[in-house]
């Protein structure tokens, strides 16, 4: 493989595919490897993205899984890490965004990093230091009922500081609205007062742009996928031909839905009101023993035929916190990934070829699963949110995928009402 101008370590499967969606917009031919590869990549690419499932383990876990992925990575050519986390800043007041960002920068030799989860197409923008979604304050959006890191606070310093012994500062909006020369001479004070971290403000599109130079001498940039967007022009140019071409689709079509977002939420009851066929998996069932898994199977073999399946575990808030009460946190999403993983598993045996799968933790647990190693990256479906190809383990190595499976790893925040009715028009 050529040199990899971009070594990416993303802390799950769906923001994985974010960060490589954002990369291929800007013509960077991607491969997104599931885990660590156990040996050399042995393809062409411009960006490697290495995808873990370390957002919500224990801290000293995703720490030596990153560590690990950055090993790799670096053994492949890998210039600039990027640590991509999610675009809500996911983590508690334990992590895992600062102890991994610690590790990283310990290992690289670094003294300063940024910190900047907007994706202002996805409405996540940072101003003053405050995350919002759309329009609301991080704390008062749908993140604060989010089952495993619910977010309740807006102040990305705050939040960042309460996870790391370095100093975190700020790089402004006034600062980021005069350009790179502003950004850059703005890190350099601010590594002269000894911070070591910045989050950075972000509205548009624009000051992504107006970062990428900035950031280009930086060992490790830590951020959302937003920030891909950036990259500068030098960067954009190493890449060639049409990063974004898939085999042609086939196989039947399902969609696997996990998530208990607000956004998932809503795709759910607009696939159900378009009369799409739908199939509930109830975790209280599934802690009963019922094997729920496979009456969903029994059913998608008498429906798949007619067009996209969903089979869904997707929840209001009250009704997933009832559910966690009753059987605990770690039990309840246990049981619906591991009931979600072999349904998907089941899909594929039957014919799938074409699927959906919504949520980070969902997500993690199909594809490993399934024992896909890599993923082709290939055209938007909404920002965020690209269809991917699984080569099947008997496709020709020469790059030409003959067989396999389309794949879109949907993060649970993202995505209009109608995502699951035409998303698969895109690979028509």
């Amino acid at each position: 493989m050529s040199k990899a101008l971009l070594g990416c370590i993303a802390d799950d499967f769906t923001g994985a595919t974010d960060l490589a969606n954002n990369l291929v917009r800007t013509g960077f031919r991607v491969v997104q490897t599931i885990g660590i590869p156990d040996g050399p990549l042995n393809a062409d690419a411009d960006a490697v993205v290495v995808s873990l499932k370390s957002r919500t383990i224990p801290a000293a876990d995703a720490v030596t899984q990153s560590l690990a992925a950055l090993a790799w990575l670096q053994s492949q050519g890998a210039g600039q890490i990027y640590f991509k986390y999610c675009s809500t800043f996911d983590s508690t007041a334990q992590g895992n965004i600062g102890p991994v960002t610690d590790a990283l920068m310990d290992a690289l030799g670094t003294d300063f990093t940024i910190a900047c989860p907007a994706f202002p197409e996805n409405a996540r923008t940072i101003f003053k230091g405050y995350l919002f979604v759309g329009d609301e304050l991080l704390h008062e959006s749908g993140m604060r009922n989010h089952p495993l890191t619910p977010m309740t606070d807006s102040n990305l310093v705050r939040v960042l500081q309460a996870q790391t012994q370095r100093r975190v500062g700020l790089i402004d909006y006034c600062t980021v609205a005069q350009g790179a020369d502003a950004i850059t001479q703005r890190i350099a004070a601010l590594k002269a007062a000894g911070v070591s971290m910045a989050v950075t403000d972000a509205v548009s599109n624009d000051d992504l742009r107006s970062m990428g130079p900035a950031l280009a001498a930086l060992p490790l940039i830590t951020a959302g996928s937003g920030v891909a967007i950036g990259l500068t022009p030098a960067q954009r140019e190493r890449s060639q031909g049409d990063a974004a071409t898939l085999p042609a689709a086939q196989g039947l079509r399902a969609i696997v839905s996990g998530s208990c977002s607000t956004a998932t939420n809503g795709q759910v009851a607009a696939f159900i009101a378009s009369g799409g066929a739908a199939f509930a998996v109830n975790p209280m069932q599934l802690a009963q023993g019922e094997d729920v898994a496979s009456n969903a199977l029994a059913w998608s073999k008498e429906h798949l035929l007619a067009g996209p399946v969903l089979i869904y575990a997707t929840a209001e808030p009250d009704a997933v916190r009832a559910v966690q009460a009753e059987l605990g946190v770690e039990r309840a999403g246990q049981l619906v990934e591991q009931a979600l993983a072999a349904v998907t598993c089941g899909l594929v045996q039957q014919g799938v070829r074409q699927l959906i799968v919504a949520g980070g933790e969902t997500s993690g647990a199909c594809v490993q699963a399934l024992d896909i190693k890599r993923l082709r990256i290939g055209p938007q479906i909404a920002p965020g949110v690209p269809w991917c190809h699984a080569p099947s383990p008997h496709a020709p190595q020469n790059g030409q995928y003959m067989e396999g499976l389309h794949l879109a790893l949907k993060s649970g925040n993202f995505g209009a009402s109608d995502f699951f009715i035409t998303a698969f028009d895109v690979l028509k």
